[in-house]
């Protein structure tokens, strides 16, 4: 079920404790790298009409776009995390910067929206290579207490800042040059990353292992096919063919994946690591919140664009106030863990997010930027600055240096399928709710959106509840 891996010996001994002025600097260098992944989860949202005009997509093919990138992303992170664990994850990160540089020239060079989807499965795939390394880096670079805290909470702020950060720059550089250049900023950005990592990162130690590529090839499997059969469904309806193949097809391998890890010798997925109650908890909730957030994302920056007729520029910076709350928030989030701990914390998140979804499913054509879309933004903000370092900071509570990588790895996968999995579901709903649907391509829009973000707040009640009666909350610093 595993092929070998090299070496199989340990090299490069922990560094000794760094400075506070050095941490400074592997901090900024980590959340960099990590920051243009969260960034190109959004960047091209903005530019989604444009990227439909000039490759002549379907208006729920064009979800390929973003699903092709989270879905590569997500299915390959653990193996991410597990190749940090063997070769090294400043090395895991390093070549994850690489091939996304490369991969985001292709992207901005595509003719064609086949090339284009490959450049975006290619980004996935070195943002699967960045992102646990990015994470285990920080556990292990950082002590326990309040250095790992203000680390983390930089860490975790980066997700969401990140994804909005790159709604309102795709909207920018759309509208100053063209949709490629959204793809084309990150070729300095990942060199630059690449060469900084060496002279100020301290590798880690490399711990012998196997490459669990069976569990790999039917967990990314598995989780295309499950997204596959959602979008088919979207253009083609429930009774579809290839759709419900799609779906068998997905339950064979999950169930064949889950089998494998329960057995192997190195897993890719650690069944130990839900063992721990709060730990289980957190991982339901990473991966709940972000199948609301990522369809609403795409949704909202359809509807400023085709609905209330913003320019690329006027609809990313339409997210602003949403990124100014939320960086606002996370800048308090380690004095709230610090007082009340990490549940109340994270409950009040969720509400608001729950709550957030729930006014978006109000929203009516008539409806204007500040009447129907600026409270949820506001909304979304404050959940989400409250939700997530909560969520890190339960989950990898108490994990061992050797588990580091897994455990991050699966918090990783977790986020960004959870992404895509509700985002295929919300297009699925829109699709199924529009399908026969008349009136004016605004109207048919905005209707089918608002049932979708119904949708979306349920998701959002769910994690609320699974959270509240999961977690323990023992403990003020989880």
């Amino acid at each position: 079920m595993s092929t070998p891996s090299a070496p199989s010996t340990t090299a490069d001994a922990p560094s000794a404790p760094q400075q506070p002025a050095r941490l400074g600097t592997v901090l900024f260098v980590i959340v960099t790298a990590y920051l243009m992944v969260g960034v190109d989860s959004t960047v091209v949202n903005v530019a989604l009409p444009d990227i439909q005009q000039d490759l002549h997509f379907s208006r729920t093919g064009l979800s390929w776009v973003l699903n092709a990138y989270t879905l590569a992303f997500g299915g390959l992170l653990l193996l991410g995390g597990r190749v940090g664990d063997i070769v090294g994850r400043r090395r895991a990160l390093t070549l994850g910067a690489l091939l996304f540089a490369l991969s985001s020239l292709l992207g901005g060079l595509a003719g064609e929206s086949a090339w284009l989807l490959v450049a975006r499965a290619l980004q996935g795939v070195g943002a699967a290579l960045i992102a646990p390394s990015t994470l285990a880096l920080i556990t292990t670079n950082f002590p326990e207490g309040p250095r790992r805290h203000h680390a983390l909470g930089v860490y975790s702020s980066m997700a969401g800042i990140g994804a909005s950060v790159g709604l309102v720059l795709g909207g920018m550089l759309t509208s100053w040059t063209s949709w490629r250049w959204a793809l084309l900023i990150n070729v300095p950005i990942g060199i630059a990353v690449a060469v900084a990592l060496p002279r100020f990162v301290t590798e880690t130690p490399r711990h012998a292992g196997r490459f669990d590529v069976a569990g790999t090839l039917t967990g990314t499997a598995g989780m295309t096919s499950l997204v596959y059969a959602f979008i088919r469904v979207s253009e083609q309806g429930w009774s579809d063919t290839q759709a419900l193949l799609g779906f068998g097809t997905a339950a064979a391998l999950l169930t064949v994946f889950i089998l494998i890890e329960s057995r192997a010798g190195q897993p890719i997925m650690p069944l130990s690591l839900f063992a721990n109650r709060n730990r289980a908890g957190g991982y339901a909730g990473v991966l709940l919140l972000p199948a609301g957030m990522f369809g609403a994302f795409y949704f909202l920056t359809l509807i400023t664009q085709q609905v209330l007729g913003y320019s690329p520029l006027r609809a990313g910076l339409a997210f602003l106030p949403m990124t100014l709350v939320m960086f606002t928030v996370v800048r308090f989030v380690p004095r709230l863990l610090a007082r009340l701990g990490a549940k109340p914390v994270l409950l009040t998140g969720m509400a608001l997010l729950a709550v957030a979804a729930g006014w978006l499913w109000r929203l009516r054509p008539g409806d204007g930027y500040a009447t129907g879309l600026l409270g949820p933004l506001l909304l979304m903000g404050l959940g989400v600055g409250l939700s997530f370092m909560p969520l890190n900071a339960t989950i990898l509570a108490g994990i061992q240096p050797r588990e580091a990588g897994a455990a991050s790895g699966l918090l990783q996968t977790l986020q960004w399928l959870g992404g895509t999995l509700g985002l295929s579901v919300l297009v699925t709903v829109f699709g199924t709710a529009t399908r026969h649907a008349t009136g004016s391509p605004a109207e048919i829009l905005t209707q089918g959106a608002a049932i979708a973000f119904g949708v979306g707040a349920l998701i959002a009640l769910t994690a609320l509840l699974v959270s509240a009666l999961v977690i323990t909350g023992r403990g003020r610093a989880a």
